[in-house]
């Protein structure tokens, strides 16, 4: 009888020491943490810095991380950008699922196209809103033709090299046939290895012809939904209420801020500089915001 009182007061102690825990470390409390993924994708300008593996690495290991965690929700919204750092954090992202055997939902704002699509195909699942813009599985490049205006300008341009092609796609001389082949090329290789990406996380899902996904065109969420570039129609609190119950808790892992970043030494976009620093920036910063703008732009927003 003394055994069966002192197990009950054990008991009653250890529930309520668990009602002071945070939630998400009570037993049996599913979690599921989300993480933002929005911009243009790439270092922009060193006053403009895009989503790169290098900003977003801690937030995912944080999330990756977290105690009682079902699954990782990735919310993107993005317009794309580099290649390079679109496959770096579509690796990171798989890498950790792996590592943590944690499913991945992704949910899709306004944008996942082109390195956003890139990103989202990382998910076991990508769910999306009608609305939503999906697809861009292509590669895009552009410049400028300066020759023109700088001879009527007067401005002699003097650019000395070593390397036949060093100065190729130079945008104050001629444009050269044989350096757009060769631009070409390039893309094309980058696109296949875009093609195989996609085929590789979206397998037999995939209902349209490649003639029809990767081409560059993108779709609305319905018709990405029947073209298997996603799987669903939805929101990120009616989904994850429906599969973890309506107590689930879903904590947003973002990017230290303020003096916190300050102590853990992150800075700032542009911390650091001088005056006469940031001033010489502010053509590289203004064409940043163009580009950023066109990028954007390219899809209604």
């Amino acid at each position: 009888m003394a055994e069966q009182l002192n197990d009950r007061e054990s008991s009653g102690l250890a529930d309520k020491l668990m009602q002071y825990l945070p939630a998400r470390f009570r037993p049996g409390t599913a979690v599921v943490p989300v993480v933002r993924l929005s911009g243009v994708i790439g270092a922009v300008t060193p006053l403009r810095p895009g989503m790169t593996l290098a900003g977003v690495a801690k937030v995912l290991e944080r999330a990756f991380s977290m105690r009682n965690a079902k699954a990782v929700a990735l919310v993107i919204n993005s317009p794309g950008g580099s290649p390079v750092q679109s496959r770096q954090i579509y690796l990171r992202i798989k890498q950790l699922a792996a590592e943590k055997k944690l499913p991945v939902l992704v949910f899709v704002e306004d944008v996942a196209a082109s390195g956003g699509y890139m990103i989202a195909c990382a998910g076991d699942e990508i769910i999306c809103d009608p609305s939503s813009i999906l697809g861009s599985i292509g590669v895009v490049g552009g410049s400028f033709g300066f020759q023109e205006a700088i001879r009527r300008l007067g401005i002699e341009r003097r650019l000395y090299t070593v390397g036949e092609h060093k100065a190729m796609l130079d945008p104050f001389l001629p444009e050269n046939p044989d350096d757009v082949a060769k631009l070409k090329a390039i893309q094309r290789e980058i696109h296949q290895i875009f093609i195989s990406l996609v085929k590789e996380s979206r397998g037999a899902r995939l209902k349209g012809a490649d003639d029809t996904l990767f081409t560059g065109e993108y779709w609305a969420g319905e018709s990405s939904v029947a073209l298997g570039l996603a799987d669903s129609i939805g929101d990120l609190r009616s989904t994850l209420r429906a599969r973890y119950g309506d107590k689930v808790l879903t904590p947003v892992i973002a990017q230290p801020t303020g003096l916190l970043s300050g102590l853990l030494g992150r800075k700032s976009p542009g911390a650091g500089l001088s005056a006469l620093e940031s001033m010489a920036g502010l053509p590289d910063e203004l064409i940043s915001a163009v580009e950023t703008r066109a990028i954007w732009a390219k899809f209604g927003f």
